[in-house]
């Protein structure tokens, strides 16, 4: 069980989203039996070290860090990870096999998100703990398969449990990605809405106010695809992408977009990332709430909340 790997009560685990999954918000999903997730994106070592020192403050429930490995600030973060004996780190955009044997020999487990059958494969034969299977439904940067069908074929392609994640935002995709053969889900989006989260309240209200046609993906053609919400900058990255930019000319027109997204709530040039599901998400709750919604329809939660209850 994914529960036992990780030491948590309930298998969930908040995603780490850039410059919104801070000390805060991944204390309160500890505290309330998930895995809470502090996103390191292009941030410095400074900065992750001070959400570090936040969370232990606020919980002493298990956490971990979502470590970027294109990121520019990787080694640091990966080196303040091993310091800091870092109980979970999830890994993303990149290869994590030059840290591994750091952290896990301090007893991190290492979870690398992965778009492919091809990639999660690979994970496997570097000794990982799990890995999440991220369907291309999830908000930032994504894959070409769904979630319903990748999820299955991770399942079946590898032994090691597999944790779904991509459009998840109810108890009823709960339910689905274990009937998928998922022992777990990761959640972003639906946990932009938490009290608890600090994000901007324009970026809460932009996911609020999503409909159905308002999230796409940029940047297919420079093989830097990322799901983000309609606004004049996605607008723009779309016919920039059409008309065969570079990545380099997308990229540096771009920089620094979710930051300004998320700290300075800039509906016009902020990157407003968010999974299909922002359509279908609407009510800001706690994340104690969020969470127990989500497992509200699944039997062994059920039978497991019991047992919780009975200690």
């Amino acid at each position: 069980m994914i529960q036992e790997i990780l030491n948590i009560q309930y298998p969930v685990i908040q995603g780490g989203m850039a410059w919104i999954s801070d000390a805060s918000l991944a204390a309160a999903v500890s505290n309330a039996g998930g895995l809470g997730v502090i996103a390191c994106g292009n941030a410095p070592g400074s900065y992750v070290r001070e959400q570090i020192k936040k969370i232990r403050e606020l919980t002493d429930k298990p956490y971990g860090l979502n470590v970027m490995l294109l990121s520019p600030y990787v080694e640091e973060v990966a080196l303040i990870a091993t310091e800091e004996k870092v109980p979970v780190v999830i890994t993303g955009a990149g290869d994590p096999s030059r840290f591994i044997k750091a952290w896990q020999s301090n007893g991190t487990k290492v979870i690398p998100v992965v778009a492919s059958v091809a990639l999660a494969k690979r994970m496997v034969r570097l000794g990982v703990d799990a890995i999440i299977a991220e369907g291309g439904e999830a908000g930032g940067h994504v894959g070409e398969l769904n979630t319903m069908t990748l999820v299955p074929a991770v399942v079946d392609a590898i032994d090691l449990p597999v944790i779904a994640a991509g459009g998840i935002f109810d108890a009823r995709g709960v339910l689905a990605s274990f009937a998928l053969g998922a022992s777990g889900v990761q959640v972003g989006t639906r946990f932009i809405l938490a009290e608890e989260c600090t994000v901007h309240e324009n970026y809460k209200k932009k996911v609020i106010k999503a409909k159905d046609i308002d999230s796409f993906v940029t940047g297919r053609n420079t093989g830097h695809p990322v799901r983000v919400l309609r606004n004049p900058l996605s607008k723009e990255l779309k016919k920039m992408d059409h008309a065969g930019k570079t990545a380099e000319e997308i990229e540096a027109f771009s920089a620094g977009s979710l930051y300004r997204a998320a700290i300075e709530g800039d509906l016009k040039t902020g990157s407003f990332m968010a999974g299909q599901c922002a359509c279908m998400v609407d009510e800001i709750e706690p994340a104690a709430k969020i969470l127990e919604s989500l497992l509200a329809l699944s039997e062994p939660f059920a039978r497991l909340k019991q047992q919780v209850e009975a200690l």
